[in-house]
């Protein structure tokens, strides 16, 4: 289902009955209020005022007018959510959206049944819709927690770490990853514990530019990792028993995700071109099975 599509047709719907609103059926509203006032006034009025007195005149006028000016249910429900739903395409398209972590893949940084915010415009403002950039903000940066349109299928948005930047040789041998001939340094961090599988991860800490996060990884397990099927630029990766390695093309970015054994990235599937980039991730602001987990992570 493609939300904003959605919202942005029923933008379209409300903004036109809006219109026709302000243009046309309220001032007819108050042209045949006016009248029915002003011939209240010349029949009834009169003969109110002597029997009940002023104020059975003014509380006669009061609704009369309400009669003729009140919105149509169809106009108060089209029209009426017009600003509201202005505000909402508005900060979704171009500012925040909020999205909810459906795997494990970003474990330990993120849970299961965390709601996120997404930066929309650090990226890049782009039009909503078409997904068209119009604004150059600034680019990923190796470390950012980013979401992606999945190039195997844009309708479906994943959530992974940057890892390789374009130019980048990213290497994923025997469970150590490399960038550029340089390992990535893994440093013990005890152990994670999964309260859904009631059970204990070994964990590490590493550093991808400039972000110091937490992985899980099993060092013990084979390294042995295929491709999902072809994909664009695959002659760019060299798949072996040991690992992968591959050269990130222009434009692309390498994405891996933060359980390194229980996570489909670009180690499977590709690379990520810039223009299916939604957003920087920055912010869990709810998760209702566990409260603690609201604040910033990196």
């Amino acid at each position: 289902m493609n939300f904003a599509l959605i919202l942005f047709v029923v933008l379209v719907i409300t903004f036109v009955a809006w219109l026709l609103e302000r243009l046309w059926l309220r001032p007819q509203r108050l042209r045949a209020a006016a009248a029915a006032l002003a011939e209240f006034d010349r029949t009834t009025a009169p003969d109110l005022r002597i029997a009940q007195g002023e104020a059975a005149v003014t509380v006669e006028r009061i609704a009369l007018r309400e009669k003729y000016t009140s919105q149509p249910v169809w106009v108060e429900y089209t029209a009426g959510l017009f600003p509201v739903i202005l505000v909402v395409f508005f900060l979704r398209s171009f500012l925040y959206e909020p999205f909810k972590i459906p795997s494990g893949s970003m474990i330990p940084t993120l849970r299961i049944g965390d709601l996120i915010l997404v930066n929309k415009y650090i990226y890049g403002v782009r039009l909503p819709v078409v997904n068209q950039k119009v604004i150059e903000v600034s680019e990923p940066e190796r470390g950012d927690v980013v979401v992606f349109r999945f190039p195997r299928d844009p309708s479906v948005d994943y959530i992974k770490r940057v890892v390789g930047l374009p130019g980048d040789t990213v290497s994923y041998i025997n469970k150590h990853l490399s960038i550029n001939g340089t390992e990535v340094v893994l440093v013990p961090a005890g152990e994670f514990y999964d309260s859904d599988r009631l059970s204990y991860s070994a964990q590490y800490s590493e550093t991808l530019g400039t972000v110091d996060h937490k992985i899980l990884t099993e060092l013990e397990k084979p390294s042995f990792i295929a491709p999902m099927d072809r994909f664009r630029f695959m002659e760019n990766c060299r798949y072996g028993s040991d690992g992968v390695v591959c050269k990130v093309p222009p434009g692309h970015y390498f994405m891996m995700g933060d359980n390194r054994e229980n996570s489909l990235d670009s180690r499977f599937w590709g690379f990520v071109p810039e223009q299916n980039l939604v957003g920087k991730a920055f912010l869990v602001w709810m998760n209702f099975g566990d409260l603690s987990r609201i604040g910033r992570f990196r």
